[in-house]
């Protein structure tokens, strides 16, 4: 085999590896992992090709703004539900205190939803 062939093989290789590196590094691993504890004020399936369970949470206490002039607004916390089982629970739950253990990732997928921010169980609810 010629030394340019092994070269281009070479540095194909390493390409390829790279890209799978950064696709599991953005899309796959879990960056971090928590627990947020508010009232939801809406679930919804939305999406044109994958219908994805969207949601938002309101949280208690408040939050000073300083770009907006010292405006106080309540905390927001926007995450996907990938999970059937979960998105089923959180439909019926009535509007009340939910507590949601959530992974965060690098990046979002379009059949995972369009939050980084992707709720994987109900830990508790009032």
């Amino acid at each position: 085999m010629e030394t340019k062939t092994k070269v281009i093989l070479w540095v194909s290789g390493v390409l390829v590896v790279a890209a799978c590196l950064f696709c599991f590094f953005k899309f796959g691993f879990v960056y971090s992992e928590g627990v947020n504890e508010g009232d939801i004020n809406y679930f919804q399936k939305e999406g044109f090709i994958f219908k994805t369970y969207e949601g938002k949470m309101i949280q208690t206490g408040l939050k000073s703004k300083p770009a907006d002039g010292g405006a106080i607004q309540s905390n927001e916390f926007k995450f996907s539900v990938a999970d059937e089982k979960v998105a089923e629970q959180l439909m019926t739950i009535p509007n009340a205190g939910v507590k949601l253990h959530w992974h965060r990732y690098l990046g979002t997928l379009p059949w995972r939803g369009n939050s980084p921010f992707v709720v994987d169980s109900v830990v508790s609810h009032k």
